[in-house]
């Protein structure tokens, strides 16, 4: 079954299902125009994004698509990216979704050839908004296979791309299972205490370390695999690096509806409401059980029980 059919037969909402159609296909013009971004432009010659970091010339690209497409279209009212410093607001929409996207995120493995990813939420109105406001949210995984996975609030499904340019259903209704697979961001020398405890707790029951560099791509082993995947608040950036509303939010929507779980370590991400499009957080994404641990941990030191 096509992506188009899947939203018929679920009974999305025209205007969501026409928006998310639209978004699977720009996705796969971000795909078609890595060969000659990376070919066109040496790794060592990038920019720097609005937060400081190294931009390669697919981070850009990425971000072009994305928003010339949403534009053109009208199919949003508001747009924001991980590239932009501000929302746009589009001319004359024809409905009044918000959308967030962090265009390509794992850039920095491109070079190297591993795995990116680009991830985008959905809201039905403004992007300043909880997490748990989304009413959908996807990201899709540029590996050996083109993966996109999706939630529109009635589950979590996974759809592949095919030689024809359509995506597949290839598994419906995913639940995240028990498993003992750990993704840590951040250097170990700059743990938090409890942070810390709780690493040494998971490596003590056996769990094996998977980090790639790409969000997508390790949450997406995470969904399939069970586990955690965590990215702290450490010495230096105690309330963390990775961005709110373009990468946990939409990440952690498709993670709840899976049956897991999202935190900053002490309560739910999708319950906070941004103060800004910038704002960052430590992220915890995985398995009830080890959310449910890092919190306890959290709630110790709080109380000045470590």
């Amino acid at each position: 079954m096509i992506l188009k059919d899947f939203l018929d037969s679920s009974g999305t909402d025209e205007n969501l299902k026409e928006l998310i159609l639209f978004l699977s296909t720009q996705a796969q013009q971000v795909k078609k125009g890595f060969l000659a971004t990376c070919m066109k432009t040496p790794s060592d010659e990038c920019t720097k994004n609005v937060y400081g970091e190294e931009q390669m010339a697919l981070d850009k690209y990425a971000d072009h698509v994305f928003i010339s497409g949403l534009k053109k279209t009208r199919l949003a009212r508001y747009v924001a990216t991980e590239e932009q410093e501000q929302i746009i607001e589009i001319d004359h929409p024809k409905n009044n979704f918000g959308v967030v996207i962090d265009p390509l995120d794992g850039s920095s493995l491109i070079d190297v050839n591993l795995c990116t990813g680009s991830i985008i939420g959905i809201y039905p109105g403004h992007v300043l908004e909880k997490g748990a406001k989304m009413v959908a949210a996807l990201y899709i995984l540029y590996g050996p296979l083109t993966v996109l996975t999706l939630t529109a609030g009635k589950g979590v499904h996974e759809f592949v791309l095919d030689d024809s340019g359509e995506f597949v259903l290839k598994e419906k209704d995913i639940r995240i299972p028990e498993g003992k697979i750990y993704a840590p961001g951040a250097l170990r020398k700059d743990y938090l205490p409890a942070h810390a405890e709780w690493i040494g707790n998971l490596e003590h029951a056996g769990y094996k370390l998977r980090f790639s560099g790409c969000f997508v791509a390790d949450v997406h082993q995470i969904l399939h695999k069970g586990g955690v995947f965590s990215y702290p608040g450490f010495k230096g950036r105690e309330k963390g690096k990775l961005r709110l509303l373009y990468e946990a939010n939409p990440m952690g929507k498709i993670i709840h509806e899976a049956g897991g779980a999202i935190s900053n370590g002490r309560s739910d991400i999708l319950g906070i409401t941004p103060e800004s499009i910038d704002q960052v957080t430590p992220i915890y994404v995985g398995g009830k059980k080890e959310i449910r641990l890092i919190e306890k941990y959290m709630a110790d030191v709080k109380s000045g029980g470590m």
